[in-house]
């Protein structure tokens, strides 16, 4: 039987940097990408010659620049705006205490008792990153079937890939730790028939 296995690298952004405690999502804010040592490990972590895949945001894509800066070769490198983060909408810039105070007094937000299938006002739900997340997942499966893809990210993005390749629940998938600069990897395995299987080699992992 004729197997080929293509190998997703997720790696989350580096820490973003002045925004603690705030909600930032789609917005393009800075990170931190001063810590060359990390960047070196991780480089080494991740295979050469890859397809390298980061979202349209800059921490994302200053991210991508420091691993290339710190070692990591590539072959190919493109920009997916479809693996940026989830939006957030009206909350974006504001701390979750104030929305959740402010909620209170108004009467709660579906978001709170059904995060993954309601939107924030004017923002996207978590169910409309798992869709856009997963075309695009799809899409690079198919055309570079066999390669290993190095995918520089955000934590949203991540639990949506697993959500997309395990079928799984978006509520559960909400659930995944995904830390500032670990790795997630996602296998799928395609042979003989119709489709394929994914499989998760290990998530979250640090260097």
């Amino acid at each position: 039987m004729n197997r080929t296995v293509t190998r997703w690298w997720l790696v989350r952004h580096a820490p973003v940097i002045g925004h603690e405690g705030r909600i930032y999502g789609s917005n393009d804010v800075p990170a931190d990408v001063s810590d060359s040592a990390t960047f070196r490990k991780l480089a080494a972590s991740l295979p050469a010659d890859s397809l390298l895949v980061s979202s349209h945001l800059s921490r994302a894509k200053r991210t991508a620049e420091a691993l290339v800066d710190g070692g990591l070769r590539f072959a190919d490198r493109i920009i997916e705006k479809d693996l940026g983060e989830q939006d957030f909408g009206d909350w974006q810039g504001r701390t979750w205490e104030d929305i959740s105070a402010e909620e209170e007094a108004v009467g709660a937000h579906k978001f709170w008792t059904a995060p993954a299938s309601h939107s924030p006002p004017g923002g996207e739900s978590f169910h409309n990153v798992i869709e856009r997340v997963g075309r695009v997942v799809q899409r690079l499966t198919n055309h570079h079937s066999g390669r290993d893809i190095v995918a520089v990210t955000h934590g949203g993005t991540i639990r949506a890939a697993l959500a997309h390749a395990l079928e799984m629940d978006p509520e559960i998938a909400l659930g995944f730790a995904t830390e500032n600069l670990s790795t997630t990897r996602l296998d799928h395995v395609s042979g003989d028939g119709v489709g394929g299987n994914w499989r998760v080699a290990f998530v979250n992992t640090r260097t």
